[in-house]
């Protein structure tokens, strides 16, 4: 065939409908689970890591701190799901840094799609890694004794309150994935930024246990008001305000970091 020939081919046939945007999110998330299918070890982060955790602490500080391991337990659980599933976030940047230092950001823009899809796209497949390291948490937690007041629905509106918390923090991230230079980078920075955070908050100890400047600055940490509405969701006496104030935080934080990392990732 000619040249003119299949252009005239082409021209006449018809053109396929453009996604939408929820279509092409749904379809970019799906592009995370399929990395997680070829690539399993990608969920160590998430299983082995918090097993780890929740073993740790409890056992070797249960009887020091709480003077059984099974009460130390009842006050850690929650915190460590908190912990668990925030350290996941920081990996968003990470793989968002690795697809623009490899030039697959570069072949996303050109697709005829809603812009952000591949942005939106990617944090709803680590939305999905969120849920499977808190339900690890949590069936861990069943496993060693811990039995939450308010039963499953208690543990799952718990869960449900992380991974939003979560979703609002891993725009952070992404910023930082697309400001960075390498993977290592935005990986160092985020856990030099998410470490202290956390353990400097009510996760392991109660707050009263501590100096009084510290304990200040403990209980006004957002991570700190994150696990405490955790632990009342699971007992079933949360407070609303605790709740609000991190939903609040999520809002926040997504309606700053989410322009933001569009406007850098369309920038390039």
């Amino acid at each position: 065939m000619s040249t003119e020939e299949i252009r005239l081919a082409l021209a006449q046939t018809p053109r396929p409908p453009k996604a939408s945007a929820l279509s092409a999110a749904l379809t970019f998330g799906w592009r995370g689970m399929l990395k997680v299918k070829h690539v399993p070890e990608q969920l160590l982060d998430v299983t082995i890591t918090p097993v780890m955790f929740v073993l740790l602490f409890t056992y070797l500080f249960g009887g020091a701190i709480a003077g059984s391991t099974g009460a130390y337990l009842d006050y850690i659980l929650p915190g460590i799901l908190v912990m668990s599933v925030l350290f996941t976030t920081v990996y968003s940047g990470v793989a968002l840094n690795t697809d623009k230092t490899k030039g697959v950001v570069d072949r996303f823009r050109s697709l005829p799609s809603w812009r952000p899809a591949p942005l939106f796209g990617a944090l709803l497949g680590d939305s999905v890694r969120y849920v499977i390291a808190g339900t690890v948490i949590i069936v861990l937690g069943v496993v060693l004794g811990y039995r939450p007041g308010a039963g499953p629905l208690g543990a799952i509106a718990a869960l449900a309150l992380v991974v939003v918390f979560a979703f609002g923090l891993s725009w952070v991230f992404t910023t930082l994935g697309l400001v960075l230079r390498s993977p290592n980078a935005v990986m160092n920075a985020g856990f030099m930024g998410i470490f202290p955070l956390t353990f400097l908050s009510n996760v392991f100890v109660e707050p009263s246990t501590l100096p009084s400047a510290l304990e200040a600055f403990v209980n006004a940490n957002p991570i700190s008001i994150l696990a405490t509405a955790s632990r009342g969701l699971m007992e079933g006496d949360a407070a609303a305000g605790d709740i609000a104030i991190v939903l609040a935080t999520a809002a926040v934080l997504t309606a700053i970091f989410a322009p933001l990392t569009t406007r850098l990732y369309h920038r390039g």
